[in-house]
């Protein structure tokens, strides 16, 4: 059976826009795209490393509302629109609970790989193994 509404979560890498494509190109139904904006005390944020403050959750807001509308542009080029959401918190909880609170039967997100550096690619995996692991529904990794 074909999804109703498939997620596509974005954290502005290459695969994740590759994912969006697939998502639009693959399922004829409403798509969201979500970006979850990692607190800056959070363990996977720099905030880790550097000193939070006013600029920095301005540039990670602002990041995150380039991220959704470069989303809607991507779908206008093919003729589709597509819901926005941004969520704040680790990046698999927030994508789970979004699944867990909405109608949402599919999840489209990039996997990890290409030229990244090791730290990138052990978070990215780390995210798409937590929500392939433990989502509710269907999710398709796309690399």
């Amino acid at each position: 059976m074909p999804p109703a509404h498939v997620l596509v979560p974005l954290d502005g890498s290459p695969l994740a826009d590759d994912a969006l494509e697939h998502a639009l190109e693959t399922f004829d139904c409403r798509v969201t795209v979500l970006n979850v904006v990692v607190p800056l005390d959070g363990s996977m944020s720099e905030g880790g490393v550097l000193e939070p403050g006013e600029a920095r959750r301005g540039a990670a807001s602002e990041r995150a509302d380039r991220l959704v509308e470069r989303a809607r542009e991507q779908a206008a080029a093919v003729d589709r629109t597509v819901e926005t959401a941004v969520e704040t918190g680790d990046p698999a909880d927030a994508i789970l609970g979004y699944v867990d609170d909405t109608d949402v039967d599919h999840v489209v997100m990039g996997g990890h790989g290409g030229a990244r550096n090791a730290i990138a690619r052990r978070l990215l995996g780390t995210v798409a193994t937590a929500v392939v692991g433990e989502a509710p529904v269907t999710v398709t990794v796309v690399r």
